[in-house]
């Protein structure tokens, strides 16, 4: 079954590998182990809702901690905070441990923070629990549109 966000990758032509694995805990840290990957090549998507902008998702490695304070600056907002589990999936059409910064209902502004440019590739959900694609950081922040900023609550 080929979710939202691996049908954008077709279609634009983007190189990509699917990785799966039984999902339980919904996190970062639960994939890396089941996948065999650095936890910081894990690309877990948060997502926020700014007093100004509305809702955005953010893009942060499974190793780092989102400041809330950078993102409101680097988004145009005042505050930021995290979007309530209820409202994801009627915001994203994604459910909590399966949103991707790719697809969904509704396009929103994405964040990706600075050093996930580090990194030769990344995995960031593919629209499922349990599924991840494997892609290059630059084909993301091409495809999602997305912000490139010092997004980590430790970062300089």
């Amino acid at each position: 079954m080929k979710t939202h966000a691996v049908r954008i990758l077709d279609a634009l032509g983007v190189p990509y590998c699917l990785r799966r694995f039984k999902a339980t805990e919904l996190s970062a840290e639960e994939a890396a182990e089941a996948l065999d990957v650095p936890l910081a090549s894990v690309v877990k998507t948060l997502v926020l809702r700014g007093d100004r902008t509305g809702v955005m998702r953010v893009c942060l490695p499974g190793t780092k901690r989102l400041s809330l304070k950078k993102l409101a600056a680097a988004s145009g907002n005042k505050h930021v905070g995290l979007l309530p589990v209820e409202d994801l999936f009627r915001l994203t059409g994604y459910l909590r441990g399966g949103v991707s910064p790719l697809g969904g209902h509704r396009t929103h502004p994405v964040y990706c923070d600075k050093s996930v440019m580090d990194l030769s590739h990344i995995l960031i959900n593919g629209g499922m629990r349990g599924l991840q694609i494997d892609l290059a950081p630059q084909a993301l922040v091409q495809v999602a549109g997305a912000v490139v900023a010092d997004l980590d609550e430790e970062g300089a």
